[in-house]
């Protein structure tokens, strides 16, 4: 394997030519298919994670492409581990990511199918039912640089293995009795082709066919002939099945499957600081290290989509990294930069304070309010401004102002006049401190002919701050998100320990008691917004009419790799 890279959003993304494609070509070129056909197959036993944003995009984008057909297969071959939940889920992120299936099938649409090929098989002395252990059949599989060694069931006739797989199917043995297993060659290089097991007993109950079954295909014998019988033409999937691949066609050949799908392979995504293993996920969900598989800070596309990140970026992420077979690593701020260009373009501009300090401005008329106007867009003008009311008493960042500031500091203190957004300029006056000397208030001063940042004399300030109206600024809620991890590749850390070792501390932070600008009393969840100078946020699906919460979906600048 090459050695591993890096993609960050420093680096110049070289794209080359889509390989996928260039073998689709090849095949309608040479006549072997006359339509492009692809299918996306998750298993429903957990949520959808950016990884399968990339097998989403090159599914259902291959089709589209060609004037061919996508279909969304649910590999539901183990009820032990899946759940309607599930299905629901990944047909919403799918949904979500702004692509639409032709049909939806269940692998056990075609269990009668793919166990009359079992059958098949059987008949053709292709196939054997095997009464080892399963510790026994491990070791007689071999390792990497030993034969295997045949089974003592191997040469069982064909007319005992039809009537104990018949046996099989009406429940007479208990799970662990015996398997199905494939004729093939012990001694193969390949381990994936000594013999591996087709069909197991499990006398579970399916969310589909109920109790009707109590044996179950393996993926490796169900996923090509679910392909088979769809009628895909390019069975497109992640580098891990290449080595699969010569079982693929093994099976498809062994059936009597006339035209098979040609299976073709390209690299995962593995992006750095994120964690994508369903196992290692459900740890985090189960151990309370996250809120659950939405948790904002999660890989899962349920969880980026509550955060804020906007499909149309996510897709371009996919896009930039391209199609390949070399194994690399992005960088999780190439993403984020796809989020920040998408959102800089896209979301409405609004003011909102974080940790807000109240400034009263003296000399500006007690109980006097106007109206200022601010841009909502300035990438879109056509959608013009927004009115906020400007009063006597405002809030601004506490960051914003200082007693004693450093050199090059350009916001409010003593020695420096600042402009108002879309107000005035205002000037330091004096403080409010409480008891233990803490600054509970600033007054100022404004020039009331400076209104627009345009004054008579024609002086300009280097500091412009963003505010709220004191009197019809709105609570909120603010949740500030980072990344989950301090480490690159949590994937390589085991058990829970290292989990909560490497978890960033400063993941999340809540700030209560925000304000926010009257004009967003009526947000509603999913909302996307730029509060100026802050970043970009959206309401959360916790939010309600009583309490508005907001996520921040990615700062205006890249500020992770300073941290650590």
């Amino acid at each position: 394997m090459e050695e591993n890279k890096v993609l960050s959003e420093e680096n110049e993304v070289v794209k080359n030519s889509n390989f996928i494609h260039d073998f689709i070509d090849e095949d309608l070129a040479e006549g072997v298919y006359n339509k492009v056909q692809t299918r996306f197959p998750p298993e429903p036993n957990g949520y959808l994670h950016i990884g399968h944003a990339k097998a989403i995009c090159i599914d259902f984008g291959a089709a589209e492409k060609y004037g061919g057909k996508c279909n969304l297969r649910l590999d539901d071959t183990n009820p032990t581990k899946e759940d309607v939940e599930y299905v629901d889920a990944i047909k919403e992120d799918i949904e979500w990511l702004g692509f639409k299936w032709d049909n939806l099938y269940y692998a056990s649409d075609y269990f009668d199918f793919i166990y009359e090929c079992a059958l098949r098989l059987i008949d053709k002395g292709l196939a054997y039912i095997d009464e080892s252990t399963p510790e026994q059949i491990k070791e007689m599989r071999g390792t990497l640089t030993e034969a295997g060694i045949n089974s003592p069931y191997r040469d069982r006739p064909i007319e005992e293995t039809r009537d104990l797989f018949k046996r099989m199917t009406e429940g007479e043995f208990p799970e662990g009795k015996m398997v199905l297993r494939a004729k093939i060659d012990m001694a193969s290089s390949n381990i994936n082709m000594r013999d591996p097991i087709i069909y197991r007993i499990l006398k579970a109950h399916h969310h589909r066919t109920g109790d009707k079954w109590c044996v179950y295909p393996m993926y490796d014998f169900a996923h090509p002939l679910s392909d088979a019988k769809e009628g895909v033409t390019h069975s497109l999937c992640s580098l891990e099945f290449e080595n699969h691949r010569p079982l693929y066609n093994w099976v498809l050949e062994a059936a009597d499957i006339k035209n098979p799908p040609r299976q073709i392979e390209f690299a995962r995504m593995n992006v750095n600081y994120t964690l994508t293993s369903k196992r290692k996920c459900l740890k985090l969900v189960n151990d309370n290290l996250v809120s659950g598989w939405n948790d904002p800070r999660m890989a899962t596309l349920c969880g980026m989509r509550r955060r804020g990140y906007p499909a149309e970026a996510v897709r371009a992420f996919v896009d930039k990294i391209g199609v390949s077979k070399a194994y690399s690593v992005i960088d999780y701020a190439l993403l984020e930069s796809c989020v920040r260009d998408y959102l800089n373009e896209n979301a409405d501009r609004a003011m909102a304070v974080l940790k807000p300090l109240k400034i009263i401005i003296d000399n500006y008329p007690e109980g006097k309010t106007e109206e200022i106007e601010v841009e909502i867009n300035p990438n879109k003008p056509e959608l013009g401004k927004r009115a906020v009311t400007f009063s006597r008493e405002i809030y601004i960042e506490q960051d914003d102002f200082m007693l004693n500031p450093p050199s090059k500091y350009f916001r409010l203190c003593p020695e420096k006049e600042v402009r108002l957004k879309g107000a005035y300029y205002v000037k330091y006056a004096s403080v409010e401190e409480d008891n233990e000397g803490n600054i509970t208030a600033v007054h100022c001063t404004y020039d009331p002919e400076s209104r627009g940042g345009e004054t008579p004399d024609g002086r300009k300030v280097k500091g412009t701050l963003h505010w709220v109206s004191a009197e019809t600024g709105i609570d909120a809620e603010v949740r500030l998100y980072d990344r989950l991890f301090n480490v690159e590749n949590p994937s390589d850390e085991e058990g829970v320990s290292s989990f909560a070792d490497n978890l960033n501390p400063d993941s999340l932070t809540v700030l209560s008691g925000c304000k926010i600008d009257a004009s967003l009393k009526c947000v509603k969840p999913g909302d996307t917004f730029q509060f100026m100078r802050q970043g970009y946020f959206c309401v959360d699906t916790d939010s309600t009419d009583e309490k508005i919460v907001f996520n921040r979906t990615v700062a205006l600048k890249d500020s992770f790799g300073k941290k650590l």
